[in-house]
């Protein structure tokens, strides 16, 4: 122990420091970013490096390592899901010729752990690994819906970000469109995030029905409904919980 804490949480505040903004750090910078002492960053960036978590540039930045990629790999909600649902979305992906996205909840966030981007698609804020809003997005939606119910209130308790003028960030309106969801059975999510964007997503029902994860299509706004695009999106997410429930049945 020390002032600055345990150093596995110290060695956690230093990887924690890099994000899709800011991917390769100076010292300097990954000490500040990490709220650690210069020289104490310098001892654990040496380790972390002996160990492959991270990796150092002719620039001398430090970047994230292969090896926690490797790691990350095993996580069986990220690799395991996503190498059964692939076929599936890669199949969503040539009919539709528009973006596939699969995520799953962590906490009171998402995470996608698959895109395929169609030609000529409408370009997305997402990236795979990357965290997101939940009550924003269609798979946020749609995995909010089913959360536990102290999940969803913890997320209405907000704030609740805004990304376009048209984002819904009244949590009394998000209720009402969790509602929908669960009704229908597929979420959409019109211009909240940009407003050249529509979003139909369904969820992913595992092991006793259990959703563990949502499917979603992202299309340009204008192109096409809703409507048109629900059972597409529906259908794509039963054969994957087929395929989830098959596999671990």
């Amino acid at each position: 122990m020390t002032g600055t804490g345990p150093v596995l949480g110290r060695a956690l505040r230093v990887l924690g420091a890099f994000d899709a903004r800011h991917p390769a750090l100076t010292l300097s910078e990954l000490a500040r970013r990490a709220d650690l002492p210069v020289s104490t960053v310098h001892r654990m960036a040496r380790d972390l490096l002996d160990w492959g978590a991270l990796e150092r540039g002719d620039d001398g930045r430090y970047r994230v390592g292969l090896r926690l990629w490797e790691i990350g790999c095993l996580a069986p909600r990220g690799q395991g899901l996503r190498e059964r649902a692939l076929p599936f979305l890669e199949d969503l992906s040539q009919v539709t010729r528009e973006n596939v996205q699969l995520a799953v909840r962590e906490g009171a966030e998402l995470v996608f752990i698959e895109r395929i981007a169609g030609s000529g698609a409408v370009p997305v804020l997402t990236r795979v690994g990357g965290r997101f809003a939940l009550t924003a997005t269609g798979v946020g939606l749609a995995l909010l819906a089913h959360a536990p119910p102290e999940v969803q209130e913890r997320v209405l308790a907000g704030p609740l970000p805004r990304f376009t003028e048209l984002t819904v960030t009244d949590a009394d309106e998000v209720r009402r469109m969790l509602a929908h969801v669960r009704t229908r059975g597929y979420a959409v999510s019109d211009r909240q995030v940009t407003m050249d964007a529509l979003s139909v997503a369904a969820p992913v029902h595992g092991e006793g029905g259990a959703v563990v994860a949502a499917v979603s299509l992202v299309v340009r706004h204008g192109t096409t409904t809703a409507q048109a695009l629900a059972p597409l999106v529906c259908t794509s997410a039963r054969a994957i919980s087929r395929a989830v429930t098959t596999s671990y049945g």
